[in-house]
């Protein structure tokens, strides 16, 4: 008789942590930016994504940071400077942005899904 082990649900799908670190809610638009424009300092950011606040930027940034697909440089001149850019672990995702993006052509029948239930309920 073969032992039953139970996995929980966010640990049953490997692409679960994928999901959790690449689609929060700010990180594919700091990432596009960011592999777009190239370096870019905070204002800047903050000029092209401009319905994110300051202080969700600054704490989406140190996540990207923390992992690993943001570098930020730091530049001890008067006055300081600070930049960002992708790193090379964020432009490996490129790929899967690129696979997403594709897919976006379903976007119209997800509407019409969409409008076909809400038209059931």
């Amino acid at each position: 008789m073969t032992e039953t082990t139970t996995v929980p649900p966010e640990l049953a799908c490997p692409i679960t942590p994928v999901v959790d670190i690449v689609f929060s809610r700010w990180t594919t638009p700091i990432l596009w930016v960011l592999n777009e424009f190239g370096r870019q300092r905070f204002v800047e950011l903050a000029g092209r994504i401009t319905t994110i606040t300051p202080k969700v930027l600054t704490q989406r940034l140190r996540q990207l940071e923390r992992d690993g697909l943001v570098v930020r440089t730091y530049y001890a001149e008067m006055p300081p400077r600070v930049e960002y850019e992708i790193s090379e672990l964020g432009r490996s995702l490129g790929t899967l942005f690129a696979s997403l993006s594709e897919w976006s052509v379903n976007l119209p029948k997800v509407e019409v899904a969409r409008a076909e239930y809400d038209a059931r309920t």
